[in-house]
């Protein structure tokens, strides 16, 4: 089989991935807090042996040692990695409504641990219990939090102490991680160290504001030029396989008939 088929092949699943990326940024562009994904492709050469020694050897004799390098190139996902970078804020005026400006995340307990987030869409429960739309707790320090009930009026300060009635009743936590892209998505718009990597936790330099939760930060047309680049190469990859399998055929056919 041709070098060119393999070189296609490569192509087309690495552009089905970003194919794939591209359409998951684009289902949660109204999703609270989403942070978009990104992919970047490389070409990797499959070296023959020869290919190492590039120059000729004048002392020996004039001549080139070696034919002229040939390399295969097979196109491969290089890299991914989540994109921080702050959405836009959005005005909801719900008192538990929480967007974070600048760099920072809530921590949140579930059943397998305490993760981080970005989306700060919040409320109480009947207990007083500050939690997340999916049910799980707000932590403030590693504590969970409990607010009193009969409070008024919730005030919620930058550095995310709550006050209720004007009285100091709790904090919320918002710590920031050394290497966020140390992180990675767990799910339910919340994230947790990769397998294997250490986080260490350091002061956010972000703030809280109020009233406020932080949109996606995916951008739809950029996401639809990237999605109509994807497709073009897919598919002018499907057609180098095509053309690559008729000169195949041709060939065999060909030596065939020759042989008779």
């Amino acid at each position: 089989m041709q070098n060119s088929m393999f070189t296609a092949l490569f192509g087309a699943l690495t552009n089905e991935h970003r194919m794939n990326n591209i359409a998951n940024n684009l289902a949660n562009v109204n999703t609270t807090g989403y942070k978009r994904d990104m992919l970047s492709f490389r070409d990797t050469f499959m070296m023959y042996a020869h290919d190492y020694l590039m120059e000729p050897q004048t002392h020996l004799r004039s001549k080139k040692l070696f034919p002229e390098p040939h390399h295969a190139a097979r196109v491969r996902l290089a890299y991914a990695k989540t994109d921080f970078e702050q959405g836009a804020l959005k005005v909801t005026g719900a008192p538990f409504d929480l967007a974070i400006s600048g760099n920072g995340f809530f921590k949140v307990r579930t059943e397998r641990g305490d993760f981080y987030s970005r989306n700060g869409h919040f409320h109480l429960t009947s207990e007083g219990q500050l939690i997340t739309a999916q049910g799980f707790p707000v932590l403030s320090a590693d504590a969970e939090i409990v607010l009193p009930s009969g409070v008024r009026k919730f005030t919620i300060a930058e550095n995310g102490q709550i006050y209720g009635d004007g009285v100091l009743l709790g904090q919320i936590g918002l710590v920031d991680v050394e290497r966020p892209l140390d992180l990675e998505k767990l799910g339910g718009n919340m994230y947790r160290p990769r397998i294997g990597t250490e986080v260490e936790e350091i002061p956010a330099t972000g703030f809280m504001v109020q009233g406020f939760l932080e949109t996606s930060n995916v951008n739809p047309v950029y996401e639809m030029v990237n999605m109509i680049e994807a497709q073009r190469q897919f598919e002018a990859y499907a057609k180098i396989m095509q053309t690559t399998e008729t000169i195949d055929r041709e060939a065999a056919t060909k030596v065939g008939r020759g042989r008779g």
